[in-house]
């Protein structure tokens, strides 16, 4: 597929590709892998239950009571933000084209300046347990909260199909297990951490796989760097000697030769990155809006480290595996397809031992990311349909969550399905959307709720609407959908990423709707935007609020 797709490229195709070049059974039990992600397995469900004795109450669910430091809040956000999509993905990106492999990358981390001045202190200022509290702040509860649940769980359940897939086909590689065991497993798994553990279950486990994953790139990085005398130059003319492209692949063009497919890529990787519900949940963890920001600060931090390391691991990756026929099948192809290049890395600069922990901690990534996805998705079910939409704010904390267990159990269920449903599909497509229908769907109303006096619920409603809908339509009509699966000869719509299309037809349907609302609840709700704007500023009335 010549068409670049948004950084988060999900294990499914991926991965998917690696299980079709080679068989789970031709390869030999990984015992090291087995054994590490086994104690890994058995530490956080002991964490889990550490956590369930210490989640009392919805605070406590949703957010951790509050009580993570910034320090643990950013690692936790690196945690969700550098997935094994991320880790496999871009070494692969790097070892296929060079240059375009890195843009990618650095794609996401550009996101974090804007999510630092422009969202982390106001979002938690105003919110309670969803970016939905923010929103709905100063408008009418019921259209509103609707809209953005709905957004909420459409993103959750597509990223968590796509994450689904990938643990099912590399653990099918790596482990020697079906397909349907390894999904069945990470459902499970992840069931048990939400359910059991919430919030801080979820968040430890978070770290936890963000320390273990930025200390073994670390290692790998180091090694690599060793391998070339810590020489970059070098590193980067031995890879320009062997690759195919030669010296191209030090130029930009590989991947993202048409501008307005690039400009369509950073605005859906930037935009979309803040508008992620589990991105955005993270925040209300926190006891205030100076460790929210911190958080961030420490995020931007870890998430740009791990991306520079991955520009060694790439760049290593076409010398030491590209060049070692151990790693080549009878045909030449990479073993396990070419996605599986950090993998081989991992083996040929620490032997089998360092092989299965990689294996073990790219398992754990999945893990820990579906965890936090499958309690987005139940933080908009209980908290804003049932306790503030169906029951009207009168549900019990003890009801909201039975409520937030019990979608949890439906949403890991849905997502086993899911994954077993399309395990042969070409599924990359899903996997693109994601981060264009949060930049389309949740960032222009999240924006315009904190930042614009004159958005209204018409408004709201219409520009999360039509941000989906646009979405959704211009991807099946680009090349992604309508060559590449339904077998057309040319697309109705000529770029791969809808982002910056249905990002601004979100922006200009919220700006049409509100401007032309001029019933009585506009003008309340118009009027309402500087008592927000005070609190969002100085957080008065932020601690007491979500105490309650």
């Amino acid at each position: 597929m010549k068409a670049p797709h948004l950084l988060l490229l999900s294990g499914g195709l991926l991965l998917a590709e690696s299980a079709l070049a080679a068989e789970a059974g031709a390869r030999p039990l990984n015992w090291h892998a087995i054994g590490m992600f086994l104690v890994f397995v058995m530490f956080t469900l002991g964490i889990t239950r550490w956590a369930a004795l210490r989640t009392r109450s919805a605070s406590d669910f949703y957010t951790a009571g509050g009580g993570i430091s910034g320090l643990q809040n950013g690692l936790a956000i690196a945690g969700d933000m550098i997935s094994a999509a991320s880790f496999l993905g871009i070494s692969a990106m790097i070892f296929m084209a060079g240059y375009d492999g890195l843009l990618y990358s650095l794609g996401v981390v550009a996101a974090w300046p804007i999510i630092l001045f422009l969202i982390a202190e106001r979002l938690r200022n105003l919110g309670k347990y969803t970016f939905a509290d923010v929103v709905s702040y100063r408008l009418e509860q019921t259209p509103i909260r609707i809209t953005a649940a709905f957004g909420t769980l459409i993103v959750a359940l597509m990223y968590l199909m796509a994450q689904m897939v990938g643990a099912g086909k590399l653990i099918e590689l790596l482990f020697g297990i079906s397909y349907l065991q390894a999904v069945l497993l990470v459902g499970v798994l992840m069931i048990c951490y939400v359910t059991f553990g919430g919030m801080l279950a979820t968040t430890w486990v978070q770290i936890i796989k963000a320390v273990l994953l930025l200390s073994g790139t670390t290692f790998m990085a180091f090694m690599v760097l060793k391998h070339f005398d810590f020489s970059t130059e070098a590193m980067f003319a031995g890879a320009a000697a062997v690759h195919a492209k030669g010296v191209a692949i030090m130029a930009p063009g590989g991947l993202l030769a048409n501008p307005i497919d690039a400009i369509s890529l950073a605005v859906g990787m930037m935009f979309g990155t803040a508008g992620l519900p589990h991105i955005l949940m993270r925040f209300f963890t926190v006891k205030d809006a100076r460790e929210a920001r911190k958080s961030v600060l420490y995020a931007s931090g870890f998430i740009g480290y791990f991306y520079l390391l991955l520009i060694a691991v790439g760049f290593g990756a076409i010398v030491i595996v590209g060049t070692n026929a151990d790693f080549r099948d009878a045909s030449g192809a990479i073993i396990g397809g070419g996605n599986m290049v950090a993998v081989h890395l991992a083996q040929a600069v620490g032997g089998s031992l360092f092989l299965g922990f990689i294996s073990a901690v790219a398992f754990a990534t999945i893990l820990a990311v579906v965890a936090g996805l499958a309690l987005s998705g139940a933080s908009a079910v209980a908290h804003d349909l049932y306790a503030c939409v169906i029951r009207k704010g009168q549900a019990s904390e003890r009801e909201e969550m039975r409520m937030s267990r019990l979608a949890t159990l439906v949403i890991g269920v849905l997502a086993v399905i899911l994954g077993l449903l399309f395990e042969s599909q070409n599924i990359a497509f899903l996997s693109g959307l994601v981060l264009a229908i949060a930049a389309s769907v949740n960032f222009p109303v999240l924006f315009l709720s904190m930042f614009w006096k004159g958005l209204t619920t018409r408004g709201a409603v219409a520009g999360s609407s039509i941000g989906l809908l646009s979405a959704v339509i211009l991807l099946v009509l680009s090349p992604v959908v309508w060559v590449s699966l339904l077998g057309y000869d040319s697309a109705l719509f000529p770029y791969s990423n809808p982002a910056l299309f249905s990002m601004t037809l979100a922006f200009l349907g919220a700006w049409a709707f509100s401007v032309t609302d001029r019933s009585a609840r506009a003008e309340t709700e118009r009027g309402r935007y500087l008592a927000q704007f005070i609190r969002s500023m100085t957080g008065i009335g932020a601690s007491a609020a979500s105490r309650h």
